[in-house]
């Protein structure tokens, strides 16, 4: 579409500006549907409508024009008091919006939009005549279930740690100067699959509240934020200018007192500047939550209506802020969460009333700062879980054995749901009970370098507590050394670091184990992760913990502990790779992700 092509600029704010106006429509209708009186609220749906309207009239786009004018003209009645609001002119109007922003993803790619279909347009038609429109199900909120959500190991084949170090060193050929593999050849992806993707300008995700977000390349950063950038860089700029001086005086032989102690004053004031200027840059990633929390409650409405019940989404500290990438990885786990909640935790309005509670169930997504992490609670006042129940259908579908229920204490129990395959439904639907959802949450979680907790009530609802760092670009990590070889692994997963006497060393079922304050626990060397011989080197471990389980890691020495800043690696996903850093004196260094290296060892 020429339009589109010629004007790509243009394209690029409309389609920034309406997808954002999108995303606070739906938050509003919502509202509307709880306060159908509020003026202010029609309002505002109304010019949001008026404004997508007009730029897609502006970029030639006559599908989206005559969709948002059919829509506008609803808003219009109800703004007069000629009609009133009802669940099913809602419904209407919400699968409209999901439409709108249908179109706006075929435009991001330079099409033109499609129509609206045309059942759809009688159904305004219909709600304008004042007729009670055909019951839908809410479209694509319901059906947009997070199921294209990255797996924990996609990486085939057995990777040659030692190759890959090379490659990263910029050394592509061994001794005999052949290519360096990094896995498998099975494994080694070809060249249109390892080349970059062109991106659009900004891809704007499809359907109803809920579904995948599309990650692109822009946010909104508040002046202040850069001004604060642009102020360090310019002191850094001097600073430098300064030491340029200092190291022309020390070329000529001017190494007195003085000269030495300006120059460890000036280093000292660097050092300050760039931590400083480390700090602005990473406080420019940080985007409030709400942005995205703000979407679920159209995403629980859909859901609720399309089994019958009657919520309402409480979002809390929509204000607390996180890095830009943690938010959109948060995403396709939080809906499944939502989702989760009203479908398995809430019960019917029939039930909610034979209990004593309130008809409508309410459903709390808060988010709150603690330290250097952030942590997200969502809570529903439904019906609980049993933990009896969730060990009986654990059995049932081979999950476990019944040797291992008896084991389980509540804790344990509630966790079954975490294992893929689970779910308590018995029949499929749309909604769920396929038993995929809360194994990937769990991966996803923890690939984020978090922890996810469980807590339930029977009769008083349950409680889900994700805990995760604010940022993922820097990263505080303990620098070990295996076969000369420096890896790192996150600090937060390390309690303690001790040494490891061979002789005091112990096998249970075939694993070495230590006891270490009293616990028994297994020892792992990274020699034998990594698949490379041992250096016979004396051992230390450090005590370290993935999700519930905790170990001893066993390795030749340590380096010490760093902050540093995690590059992925482009084109490649080793198994039990977080990424690439270079230590302080420029050397490449693995950042391991030991959930994904320990599976099936611990």
């Amino acid at each position: 579409m020429n339009a589109f092509t010629d004007m790509q600029d243009l394209l690029q704010d409309f389609l920034t500006e309406g997808g954002e106006l999108l995303e606070d429509v739906d938050q509003k209708l919502v509202e509307l549907e709880k306060n159908v009186q509020d003026k202010g609220l029609l309002n505002t749906i109304f010019r949001g409508f008026h404004t997508i309207k007009g730029g897609a009239g502006f970029l030639d786009a006559p599908a989206m024009v005559e969709l948002c004018h059919r829509t506008e003209n609803l808003f219009d009645q109800l703004r007069s008091d000629k009609m009133t609001l009802t669940p099913e002119m809602l419904d209407v109007i919400l699968a409209a919006t999901g439409e709108v922003k249908r179109m706006m993803g075929e435009m991001s790619g330079r099409t033109a939009p499609q129509p609206a279909p045309a059942e759809m347009l009688e159904a305004l038609d219909a709600c304008l005549q004042g007729k009670t429109p055909p019951r839908k199900k809410p479209g694509s909120a319901v059906a947009s279930a997070p199921v294209g959500m990255p797996q924990a190991n996609p990486g085939n084949g057995e990777f040659d740690w030692g190759r890959l170090y090379h490659v990263l060193t910029g050394n592509t050929e061994d001794a005999e100067g052949k290519p360096v593999l990094l896995v498998a050849p099975t494994a080694v992806p070809s060249r249109e699959e390892a080349a970059p993707v062109a991106r659009a300008p900004r891809p704007v995700s499809g359907g109803a509240a809920g579904g995948n977000v599309t990650k692109d390349g822009t946010m909104r950063v508040d002046t202040a934020r850069f001004d604060q950038i642009l102020n360090l860089s310019g002191e850094i700029g001097m600073t430098k200018n300064r030491l340029n001086c200092l190291r022309t005086d020390l070329v000529r032989g001017v190494q007195g007192g003085d000269t030495l102690k300006t120059l460890e004053t000036v280093l000292g004031q660097l050092d300050t500047l760039v931590s400083d200027l480390q700090s602005a840059v990473m406080n420019a990633r940080m985007q409030p939550v709400g942005r995205v929390f703000q979407k679920y409650s159209r995403l629980a409405r859909d859901v609720a209506r399309t089994l019958g019940k009657d919520c309402e989404l409480i979002i809390e500290g929509a204000d607390t802020e996180v890095d830009k990438t943690i938010l959109e990885e948060l995403n396709d786990p939080l809906v499944h969460l939502v989702r989760n909640a009203v479908d398995h935790g809430l019960e019917t309005t029939a039930d909610r009333e034979a209990a004593g509670k309130p008809a409508r169930g309410t459903i709390r997504l808060a988010a709150r700062q603690a330290g250097d992490h952030i942590i997200i609670e969502i809570t529903d006042d439904g019906r609980g879980m049993r933990a009896d129940v969730l060990r009986q259908k654990a059995v049932e579908k081979g999950l476990i054995s019944i040797e291992e229920a008896n084991t389980l204490d509540e804790r344990g129990s509630l966790n079954l749901i975490f294992l893929p395959g689970f779910s308590t439904k018995s029949e499929i639907s749309e909604v769920s009970g396929r038993g995929v959802g809360m194994d990937v949450v769990l991966t996803n979680i923890r690939r984020l370098k978090g922890r996810i907790d469980l807590s339930s009530k029977v009769g008083e609802g349950s409680k889900v507590t994700i805990s995760l760092p604010l940022t993922l670009a820097i990263l505080p990590v303990l620098m070990m050394k295996q076969g000369g070889q420096t890896f790192a692994m996150p600090l937060t997963a390390v309690r303690e670091i001790i040494s490891i006497d061979r002789e005091t060393l112990q096998s249970v079922s075939g694993q070495p184990t230590l006891v270490v304050r009293g616990e028994a626990l297994p020892v792992v060397q990274l020699a034998d992760l990594l698949n490379r011989p041992h250096t016979g080197e004396s051992l230390v471990g450090v005590v370290a913990t993935t999700g519930d389980r905790a170990y001893v890691l066993a390795v030749d020495s340590f380096v010490g502990q760093d902050e540093v800043m995690i590059k992925p690696l482009e084109g490649i996903k080793p198994k039990g790779v977080t990424g690439a850093t270079l230590s302080g004196e420029g050397v490449v260094v693995l950042v391991l992700e030991m959930h994904e290296m320990l599976q099936g060892r611990v």
